[in-house]
Formats: structure tokens, C-alpha cells, sequence
């Protein structure tokens, strides 16, 4: 009788998902909010809380982010990753500051002592690379040029969580400098090693997941996405950046065809995984800090706006195009509540998880609107003041002209 409970729940909520979906569809609208509040209504607290099925949706929550990473990674080369990935360290480190300071300063002024302002700085800093890669991927962005400083901005945020997150463990628990610095130099180890095979090997890796059966590929590329992953992890790396330096070691025809053949799979566990988020999320427990998370809220929307405007302008992209960049990284996710858990697992205090989980919630659900009413506002302002996207989009910008950017789309 369990396992049919079990069954049943599981059914129910893809069912959900489903009409949901159908709805989103039907008024034009980003699924993301729409999942997230069924997760709410399904959770702790909720109008209906799941018995059976939470480890299932746990599971699948996690294989959703290694799927969304993967496919992105799939888009680009190693190369090209590298190259990007060198361009914009100074961006890199921009995104750190102007989204970090923000939560530092929130819990000093709230009197929570400085290891709650280095949790709470990560929780306001890090991007959702999950719901990144599914707005990315929803409204058709992913060969915008202004793509790739998104992606770049991104890894550079999931490397920096790899430091990051063995040195917030270490301060929590309070434990010496040597077993700090050993899980920090175990995941710098890590992500080295399987940037080089992504890099130098790419082209075995190829080999061993090629197959001219589409179901032998499907079960090779899957199972060595999640196993990487899941190695990743185990050593202290994000699995999201593992599963993402998989898919960049894949490449020209192999890589399509894996896309295809994972993109069900992807959107399945990727809506699996924002319910997982709304399931985790009290909504009793919201209501106390909702003020302080939506005046921080306003802040982080503006710094990565700001944050990703500055970058794109620096890569040469339109107006349009530095827009999108911003508001494609206001979304925060999973990264923010793994910090907030560890932070209220190690009792440091018990209003950080909250306010993370209302921080969160508000820009999980608001950067897919915004991404999702960029362009028609884009429209109505042109409209406005008399001229055509096209005229827009061939003003110069710096550091050069921009022939058409909003149109040119980056080979794939």
C-alpha cells in the first residue's frame, strides 16, 4: 500500500504539472512561478503536504539541475568556455561584489555577527543556474550574444561556490585551518581534473558515448552526466558545474543528438525540481521576514541587472541584449537554500532560513516575468518613441558598433 500511495502522489503531481504547463501555455507565461506555488501547496504546511514521495521528488529534483546544466554545456565548446571564461573574470568578480555586500550588510545591521553575514552574503550572491538554464532555453536566448558572458558569469559564480561553500562549512562548524584548506584544495583538484578532460580528452569522451543506437546513447550520456555529477559532489564541487563541463566535452553532431534525445528527460525532472524547492518551503513561516526579503529582493534584482548590463557592454552587446543579461541572472535557487540550510543546521540563527526561503521565492518567481515581459516592453517603448527594433538595435555601443545585435544569433 505504500508503494501505491507513493505512485499515486508521483502521478498526481506530474498530472499537475501537466495542466499547469497547459496553462502556462495558454496565457503565454514562464511554468516556473506555477511550479514553485504547487510546490507550496504540496509542501510542509501546504493545502495538501505529499506523505510518501518526498525522496523521490528529492532525487529528481537534483538529476533536474544536472540535466539543465548538461544540455547548456552542450551549446558550447571547451574552447570556447575557456576563452569566455577568461574574458570575463573581472565581471566575474564584479557579480561577487555588488551581489554579495548587499546580504553581508543586511545581517550586520540585523546584529547577526559576522559568520551569519558570509552565509547570508552567499545566499544573496549565487544565480539559480536551474532556472537560468530553463528561461534561457523557454524564450529561445540561448544564441544571443549575449549568451555566453550569461554562462560565463555562471560557472564563474558555481567555481566560486566551490570554494566558498568548504569555507562557510569550516566557520560553522568551527574547525581548524588545515581541514578548511584540505576540502578546499580536494575541490580545486577536482574541477581541474575534469576541466582537462573536458578540454584535452573531449574527443574520447565522444567516443565512449557515441552509438549508433539512440538508446544506448541516451543511456550512456545520462549515466555519465549523473555519475560525474555525483562524483563532483562527493568531493565537495557543485554537481551542476560537473554535469555542465560533460556536456562541453561533447561536440558537433553527438552533442544534437544528445540534446534531443534528453531535452524530455530535462523538462520533466526540471519542473520536478522547482516543486522540490516550493515543497521546501514553509509558507507560515514566510510572512515575518517577507518585508526585509522583498526590500532585499528589489536590491538583488537591481545588482545583477547591473552586474550583467555592464558585462555585456563590455563584450560589445546592444542595449537589448545587456538587458537580457541582467534580468537572466535575477533568478535565485538552489544554491541559496543549501547555504541557508547548512547555516540553520549548524544553529547560527533561526530567522536566516526564512528569509532565505522568501528572498529566494520572490526571485525565483519574478526573474522569469521579468525575462518573460522584457521584449514586449521593449516593443511598446519603441513604439512609443517612433522608431523600429531594427533602428534600435543598430546604435553604437561600446566598444564598437553592433550591426543588428538583437537579431544575430551565435553559432551553436
Amino acid at each position: 500500500m505504500h508503494g501505491a500511495t507513493a505512485l499515486i502522489e508521483i502521478g498526481a503531481v506530474i498530472l499537475s504539472l501537466g495542466l499547469l504547463g497547459a496553462i502556462s501555455a495558454r496565457f503565454g507565461i514562464s511554468p516556473i512561478p506555477l511550479y514553485l506555488l504547487a510546490g507550496l501547496a504540496f509542501g510542509k504546511g501546504g493545502i495538501l503536504p505529499l506523505a510518501t514521495s518526498e525522496e523521490f521528488t528529492a532525487t529528481g529534483a537534483e538529476i533536474g539541475v544536472i540535466l539543465l546544466l548538461f544540455t547548456l554545456g552542450l551549446e558550447y565548446t571547451a574552447p570556447e568556455l575557456v576563452g569566455t571564461l577568461r574574458h570575463n573574470a573581472i565581471a566575474g568578480v564584479v557579480d561577487l561584489v555588488l551581489n554579495a555586500a548587499p546580504g553581508v550588510a543586511t545581517a550586520l545591521i540585523l546584529g547577526w555577527g559576522p559568520v551569519a553575514a558570509v552565509a547570508l552574503g552567499g545566499v544573496t550572491y549565487v544565480t539559480s543556474s536551474g532556472i537560468t538554464a530553463k528561461v534561457l532555453a523557454d524564450l529561445q536566448w540561448l544564441g544571443n550574444r549575449e549568451v555566453p558572458v550569461v554562462l560565463s558569469l555562471l560557472v564563474f559564480e558555481d567555481l566560486t561556490m566551490a570554494v566558498y561553500l568548504p569555507i562557510l562549512t569550516a566557520l560553522l562548524a568551527g574547525v581548524g585551518l588545515v581541514a578548511g584548506l584540505t576540502t578546499l584544495a580536494i575541490a580545486a583538484a577536482t574541477i581541474t581534473v575534469i576541466l582537462v578532460i573536458a578540454l584535452r580528452f573531449g574527443r574520447y569522451v565522444e567516443m565512449f558515448v557515441a552509438s549508433p543506437n539512440e538508446e544506448v546513447l541516451l543511456l550512456k550520456a545520462l549515466g555519465l552526466t549523473v555519475l560525474v555529477a555525483g562524483v563532483a559532489q562527493l568531493l565537495q564541487v557543485s554537481a551542476a558545474v560537473g554535469a555542465f563541463l560533460v556536456g562541453i566535452a561533447l561536440s558537433g553532431p553527438l552533442a544534437h543528438t544528445a540534446r534531443e534525445l534528453l531535452s524530455p528527460l530535462r523538462d520533466l525532472f526540471a519542473a520536478v525540481f522547482f516543486v522540490f524547492f516550493g515543497l521546501q518551503t514553509d509558507p507560515a513561516a514566510l510572512p515575518p521576514m517577507l518585508g526585509v526579503a522583498m526590500l532585499l529582493a528589489f536590491v538583488g534584482i537591481m545588482t545583477k541587472i547591473a552586474t550583467g548590463w555592464w558585462a555585456a557592454r563590455r563584450a560589445g552587446v546592444s542595449s537589448l541584449g545587456r538587458a537580457r543579461a541582467g534580468i537572466a541572472l535575477t533568478p535565485r535557487g538552489e544554491f541559496n537554500i543549501v547555504i541557508a540550510g547548512l547555516a540553520v543546521a549548524a544553529g547560527l540563527n533561526d530567522k536566516i532560513g526564512p528569509l532565505a526561503a522568501a528572498y529566494v521565492l520572490v526571485l525565483a518567481v519574478m526573474g522569469p516575468i521579468l525575462a518573460r515581459s522584457l521584449e514586449p516592453l521593449n516593443r511598446w517603448r519603441n513604439r512609443r518613441r517612433g522608431t523600429t527594433p531594427a533602428a534600435d538595435a543598430t546604435r553604437p555601443v561600446a566598444p564598437g558598433p553592433d550591426p543588428d545585435p538583437d537579431e544575430l544569433r551565435m553559432p551553436v
